[in-house]
């Protein structure tokens, strides 16, 4: 499980020459950095006596906050996972023409779930872009950059996850398919870029 490696053997095993984990795997730990960033916010909030109107938001959202980072951990090897299942429909025989056309048929699938995971994952980081807002301006002021930084990372998540959707949309054959999680992934890609842009500049203006 690559959650279970170390940083540096992590990075390792991005840099190498295998092509996975690539982009899906990185928007995923890019993301979940994010969303951890204002757990820790949170957690540099309780207790404090002037924040204490805000004690229980700041229980909300280090609760949920947590999740939403362990559901995004999980989507690093979730995607290297979507990806090597299309790499091996490559090695299935294709000798007949019923051999064709279920190879053809579990490419199809195998795209699909490729393109589900990084569209899953932009979901969670607008769901975790959302929550970060919440903690902007009723957090503890002397973290308010890593807000600032957990957007940066969220946006730049669903960036990468989007850009893992469109590639796979692009080989699917089903076109209601295709339509549907274009709509819809544009519509979460605006949202979420729209927000992290809107945290950071407002916490840009918090710490000039």
């Amino acid at each position: 499980m690559l959650i279970d490696l170390s940083v540096i053997k992590f990075m390792s095993e991005v840099a190498s020459n295998a092509p996975a984990p690539g982009g899906g795997s990185i928007a995923a730990i890019t993301a979940a950095q994010g969303i951890a960033l204002t757990c820790m916010v949170a957690q540099l909030t309780l207790g404090k006596k002037k924040y204490l109107d805000y004690e229980e938001l700041m229980k909300k959202i280090d609760a949920e906050a947590r999740n939403l980072t362990q559901e995004l951990l999980d989507y690093i090897d979730k995607d290297t996972k979507a990806y090597y299942d299309v790499v091996a429909v490559f090695s299935m025989p294709k000798g007949t023409d019923e051999e064709k056309a279920h190879r053809t048929a579990t490419m199809q699938s195998a795209l699909k779930s490729a393109a589900i995971v990084p569209f899953e994952v932009m979901n969670l980081c607008l769901k975790a872009l959302r929550l970060t807002e919440k903690a902007v301006g009723k957090s503890n002021i002397n973290a308010a950059s890593d807000l600032g930084v957990a957007a940066l990372n969220l946006g730049a998540g669903v960036k990468g996850a989007w850009l893992n959707v469109t590639t796979n949309l692009a080989g699917i054959k089903d076109d209601a398919f295709v339509q549907l999680y274009t709509q819809k992934g544009i519509e979460l890609y605006e949202k979420a870029c729209t927000l992290a842009d809107q945290i950071y500049e407002n916490i840009l203006e918090t710490v000039s």
